[in-house]
């Protein structure tokens, strides 16, 4: 019997680890980099733009990947094409970095954002009540970072670390969701 689990845990994991680990590697190169005060995707332009858009482009591809695993392992048509067009943003991120013509770096970072979030609240419907709760959590905590970034209400944070409230809750399900689909 296939594995489809494990492969799409194997995908998610390696795309969401190797993208923390370079974001990180990035933003310690990167001269005067601030969370606060630089958008993630400032990283995708100048001397750490080789690192960060071939991360976060090789996230899109595996987490694209891992969502036809998805759709071959769950009963549900949704969910994995939610993760197929948040992968699919995450790959325009690092193909179309900032300053790209007609807004495609914003318009693949809203797919990512927005996609990624749903499908965090998605998988509950599919994961054991233990796993549910913590996705819809993650995910509408994502969603709402979303909304007040938009509505530049950033508590604070600086629109960096607003955006990260975006960023982190959905990152933080995706290992553990990817622990659980390959454990099945």
């Amino acid at each position: 019997m296939p594995r489809y689990g494990l492969i799409a845990g194997l995908l998610i994991l390696s795309g969401i680890t190797q993208f923390m680990i370079m974001m990180i590697v990035s933003e310690a190169l990167y001269v005067g980099y601030s969370v606060s005060n630089n958008y993630i995707s400032d990283l995708g332009v100048g001397d750490t733009a080789p690192i960060f858009n071939t991360s976060i482009t090789f996230l899109g591809l595996t987490v694209t990947a891992a969502s036809f695993f998805l759709r071959r392992m769950l009963n549900d048509r949704v969910f994995p094409a939610t993760v197929l067009l948040a992968g699919m943003g995450a790959m325009g991120v690092g193909i179309f970095p900032e300053g790209s013509p007609y807004n495609l770096h914003f318009i693949m970072s809203a797919i990512t954002f927005i996609f990624a979030g749903t499908s965090a609240v998605l998988s509950s419907r599919t994961s054991p009540r233990c796993l549910a709760l913590p996705s819809i959590v993650l995910g509408a905590a994502s969603l709402t970072a979303i909304l007040l970034f938009a509505l530049g209400i950033h508590m604070g944070l600086g629109h960096g670390g607003m955006e990260r409230m975006i960023v982190y809750p959905v990152l933080s399900w995706a290992l553990i969701y990817s622990g659980y689909i390959m454990s099945r």
